[in-house]
């Protein structure tokens, strides 16, 4: 059996994928070098982050293809559960 007859789901069994998912909000913040991109979507309450170099034109209202791992971020000694995009595409 080869590398590529082995699932995603084997590889990687954290990593999540979700279609053609509502855009509620998206935020964009600079952090030094990098762009903070922070995404709510429909039927989720969870916020989904990713960092870039640049920033990208609002995806509110949109629909996308979300590949993510979830998380648990520390924040004040508190923890929160994020999820990590590796991947989003415009549907």
């Amino acid at each position: 059996m080869s590398i590529s007859d082995i699932s995603v789901e084997q590889q990687n069994p954290n990593l999540r994928h979700q279609e053609h998912c509502t855009v509620l909000s998206h935020t964009q913040r600079d952090e030094g070098e990098w762009v903070q991109h922070t995404l709510m979507l429909e039927n989720n309450e969870t916020p989904f982050r990713f960092r870039r170099s640049k920033r990208y034109r609002s995806l509110k209202g949109t629909r996308v293809n979300i590949d993510y791992y979830p998380q648990t971020t520390l924040v004040a000694g508190m923890e929160f559960e994020t999820m990590k995009v590796v991947r989003i595409k415009r549907c």
